[in-house]
């Protein structure tokens, strides 16, 4: 039995994908999972697993679109975010993009404290500040959420002002 750690990296595997073979694109799949698994558990959480499978199956399909292999981690991001809110939408999940996973975390107690502090923040705040950790610009953010770029701009304008708000408490 083949583990993760043993297979071809994924850039190699990508263009017998393309090109149709079977085993090199079931391995592409195995070796990108637990990226793909870990950006939807952010914006999904309870629906982690839906939301890994329906990403998964829309890298599958899309594959032959993507024409710069250097892209490729890029493009398996921008498709699984969208995944990711498409099944927390069609779920109705309320917690939907309450955690921020940063690997750069110091103090384990910070973490706590950010899930704290977006767990108070409206949903569509939660969303715009998840995406933006994730490198989206608002651009992309426009085009993952369904809106304009205005909206998303305001959007992550409130919800950096409320993040801080509730961050640093006034002194009174």
């Amino acid at each position: 039995m083949t583990t993760v750690s043993e297979l071809p990296s994924p850039l190699t595997l990508l263009s017998r994908a393309q090109a149709g073979d079977e085993h090199a694109m079931n391995h592409l799949l195995t070796a990108i999972t637990p990226y793909v698994a870990r950006i939807c558990r952010s914006i999904t959480h309870d629906d982690g697993a839906d939301a890994t499978q329906e990403a998964l199956l829309a890298v599958y399909r899309g594959l032959g679109s993507l024409r710069e292999p250097a892209a490729f981690y890029g493009w398996v991001r921008s498709v699984t975010v969208r995944e990711a809110i498409r099944t927390a939408r069609r779920y109705g999940a309320e917690s939907c993009c309450s955690e921020v996973d940063s690997q750069e975390e110091t103090n384990p107690l910070d973490a706590v404290h950010i899930s704290d502090v977006l767990e108070r923040l409206s949903q569509a705040h939660r969303q715009v500040l998840t995406l933006r950790a994730y490198g989206l610009n608002e651009e992309e953010m426009a085009e993952v959420l369904a809106l304009p770029v205005g909206t998303v701009r305001s959007r992550l304008f409130r919800a950096r002002r409320r993040f801080q708000e509730a961050w640093q408490p006034s002194a009174a």
